[in-house]
């Protein structure tokens, strides 16, 4: 069941144009750094939506915060595959774990999508 009190949102705020690996690091980066100012508990898993390049990038900037990251995974959307300590790992189609982990992704886009949608429509009535 979605924890939709934990859900937040970030507005890219320093990278230009779309670059999917600068804003995962600066989205990875202003959580974590907030987290750990806080004194607040890491997350036990960080879910990427993306490949091999989007886990580096997110892992980039947990080395460079220089907190221990939890356990990184990615699942890339097409072959849905999942990246685990950079590598891919074969999970069948059927997998119980595979499809929570796709829930969790595709929720995660619903979220963002609505979000989106929310600041195209805000920026075309200003």
């Amino acid at each position: 069941i979605p924890f939709k009190s934990g859900y937040r949102k970030y507005r890219i705020k320093t990278v230009e144009g779309i670059d999917d690996y600068a804003m995962i690091r600066e989205v990875v980066t202003r959580r974590f750094r907030r987290l750990d100012e806080e004194g607040k508990v890491f997350p036990d898993i960080l879910l990427i939506d993306g490949g091999v390049g989007q886990y580096n990038a997110a892992c980039g900037a947990l080395q460079a915060l220089g907190v221990a990251p939890p356990l990184v995974l990615s699942l890339a959307k097409e072959e849905e595959t999942l990246i685990r300590d950079g590598r891919p790992m074969a999970l069948e189609k059927s997998s119980p774990a595979l499809r929570l982990m796709m829930y969790v992704r595709d929720e995660a886009h619903r979220f963002a999508q609505h979000y989106h949608r929310q600041l195209r429509r805000k920026a075309l009535i200003e």
